[in-house]
């Protein structure tokens, strides 16, 4: 089996035809290299090169050997490149999740940042509730998620956070209902006591559950729930489809929804927090992982 360096000394030589100018090119001694050469030969069994008192021609298995040479330094650079890009996190693929409220204002902008530095990593996105992204994480089955804080209890020790945009919740009314008048005026929270409520699961996303829950319970009511649903697209669906008031993400109220009105909150229990983190396994150290991360500080400054 040829070394690396025997493919380069052989390939030194093959291309000045001359040991003395292949030995400078490799920075080393003349009587080193023509003995290499002449050990390859001996290992491969044939002649690589015709010669007299000189090398005058390369014999045919000189010339295959040339050739195969050229590929192997040639896959060798390119492998150490590759790596060392891998290493720096500029190629492979990443595996992230999002909550739906990110895909409003969070999630383009920082694909578009980590894309600019990063374009050949392969990027894998699902949308998914906090508490799957979070089961995810620990299951190395995702290795970044854009959540809802605060997270599942019992998890801070092993998933790691960067808090993105702080926000709010609001009120989604629907139109035709009492409270959806005076949009433009500010609500309290406690007007929703009576009201029949959609809410998300609480297992889906435990933590702004209880945050909701807590604001609730300070306005002096429990949210009587009637209908639930999973995702804040379709949350939204449902009080436009007149059958409950549901609290959903201020980044939704930027754009106008047939049939609900959304209202900002005031009074004892609001504003209700609503806060976007990245959150990834505590010891992931994935190269483009620790890119993407640095992608969301910059991103975060451009919103």
């Amino acid at each position: 089996m040829l070394s690396l360096r025997q493919f380069q000394q052989f390939l030194a030589v093959a291309e000045t035809m001359n040991f003395r100018r292949a030995a400078e090119r490799l920075n080393m001694a003349q009587p080193p290299l023509t003995a290499a050469i002449r050990h390859m030969e001996e290992t491969i069994g044939v002649r690589l090169f015709e010669r007299t008192n000189r090398i005058t021609c390369l014999t045919a298995a000189g010339e295959v050997l040339r050739e195969e040479a050229q590929r192997v330094i040639a896959q060798t650079e390119r492998a150490v490149i590759l790596t060392q890009r891998a290493g720096a996190g500029e190629i492979g693929s990443l595996r992230i999740g999002f909550v739906a409220s990110a895909v409003r204002q969070l999630l383009p902008i920082l694909i578009a940042t980590f894309r600019e530095q990063y374009p050949a990593v392969a990027l894998e996105l699902e949308e998914a509730p906090t508490a799957r992204q979070v089961a995810a994480l620990l299951d190395d089955r995702m290795d970044i998620g854009i959540v809802a804080l605060p997270l599942p209890s019992g998890v801070e020790h092993r998933i790691v956070t960067q808090s993105m945009v702080e926000s709010h919740l609001v009120a989604a009314i629907p139109a035709g209902h009492p409270l959806a008048n005076a949009a433009d005026t500010p609500l309290a929270l406690a007007a929703l006591a009576d009201q029949p409520w959609i809410l998300f699961p609480a297992g889906e996303g435990p933590g702004l559950h209880e945050t909701i829950l807590r604001a609730c319970s300070e306005a002096g009511f429990t949210p009587r729930v009637t209908q639930r649903a999973v995702q804040m697209e379709t949350i939204i669906g449902l009080v436009a489809a007149d059958l409950g008031v549901a609290l959903v993400p201020s980044l939704f109220s930027g754009t106008p929804r047939e049939g609900v009105v959304f209202r900002e909150l005031c009074g004892t229990g609001a504003p209700v927090p609503y806060e976007t983190a990245l959150a990834w396994r505590k010891g992931n150290n994935l190269p483009a992982l620790e890119a993407f991360i640095r992608a969301g500080k910059r991103a975060v400054g451009g919103l």
